[in-house]
């Protein structure tokens, strides 16, 4: 692994994850009914932050061998989907917009494994943990959207 490229991968994930800070949860979003499992407030900054790690050592593992270049694009691809749930979701507050940005987030979460493992079988496992938090992420929007029926309508019919 090049550290110099692990580095700068990991900067790529704090900017995506960056949007956390400029679009916070808020009253909004502790106002909404959500399910039973929800996970307590703290678990998800020290997930991200583990997940990042993770996320950024995979890309460095890859990055510079032949024929990486597919990898590397849907690397990219979700980093910009991880970014983009956050603004939508908490942002503009349209939670059905969020099921669909972050199914489309795991989609692409899920052919980058693929693509990474056939690259660095070890790289593609890195991504495992990545893909069962945004399977529960998932689980979580969806669970949302249908606790809150009004709110899922859009901010302009809440």
């Amino acid at each position: 692994m090049v550290y110099v490229l692990f580095f700068v991968f990991l900067a790529a994930c704090v900017a995506a994850g960056s949007t956390g800070g400029l679009f916070p949860p808020g009253k909004w979003y502790e106002a909404l009914n959500k399910p039973r499992w929800t996970p307590p407030d703290w678990v998800f900054p020290v997930a991200w932050g583990v997940l990042y790690l993770c996320i950024a050592a995979a890309a460095a593992r890859v990055a510079m061998l032949p024929g990486a270049g597919l990898a590397m694009a849907f690397w990219a691809l979700q980093v910009a989907l991880n970014g983009l749930w956050t603004p939508v979701f908490f942002g503009l507050k349209r939670i059905r917009l969020g099921l669909v940005v972050v199914c489309t987030l795991w989609a692409v979460v899920a052919a980058t494994m693929v693509l990474l493992y056939i690259q660095d079988p070890f790289a593609g496992l890195l991504f495992v943990p990545y893909l069962l938090w945004v399977t529960i992420a998932s689980a979580l929007n969806f669970a949302v959207m249908r606790l809150n029926p009004r709110e899922a309508a859009g901010p302009a019919a809440a």
